[in-house]
């Protein structure tokens, strides 16, 4: 009689859990709905589920059966469906800021100098230096009839 409480608490915590974690699931994803909704304004760029990247025209987050306009290419608008709408894509992520190209234009001049003076050398130099020196080695051996002590 024992082993049939265990089993019946067993089963009550796993059916609580579940519970539990679906109600977390679906809180979680009305959160993201919600974040996205407030996201797909007109003029930010999206991607689509299809991969074509476009600017957004016109949305209704209120009602997601109608259809969404996208502009594809100046002048192209094309209607979708709401949901094929995948994610609002930033337009700063992958950018580089003026600051941070003066700053590696800067670095590679530096880079530059450094290798012209010597100062900096690469692994495709040393391999070339090396295969130098084996050469030249070679060419002593092979014109030296000297026996070497």
């Amino acid at each position: 009689m024992g082993m049939d409480w265990i089993l019946l608490v067993a089963m009550v915590a796993l059916l609580g859990f579940m519970f539990w974690s679906s109600r977390r699931r679906a809180a979680r994803m009305k959160a993201e709905q919600e974040a996205k909704a407030r996201a797909m304004l007109p003029g930010v760029k999206v991607l689509l589920q299809g991969g074509l990247y476009g600017t957004l025209v016109a949305y209704d987050g209120e009602d997601l059966s109608k259809a969404a306009v996208v502009e594809l290419a100046p002048g192209m608008e094309v209607e979708v469906h709401s949901q094929a709408i995948l994610r609002v894509v930033d337009e700063e992520e992958g950018t580089v800021t003026e600051d941070e190209l003066i700053e590696a234009e800067a670095a590679q001049a530096e880079y530059t100098a450094d290798v012209a003076n010597g100062a900096v050398t690469s692994l495709s130099d040393d391999r070339a230096a090396k295969k130098v020196a084996e050469t030249s080695s070679e060419k002593t051996d092979s014109g030296d009839t000297k026996p070497q002590a």
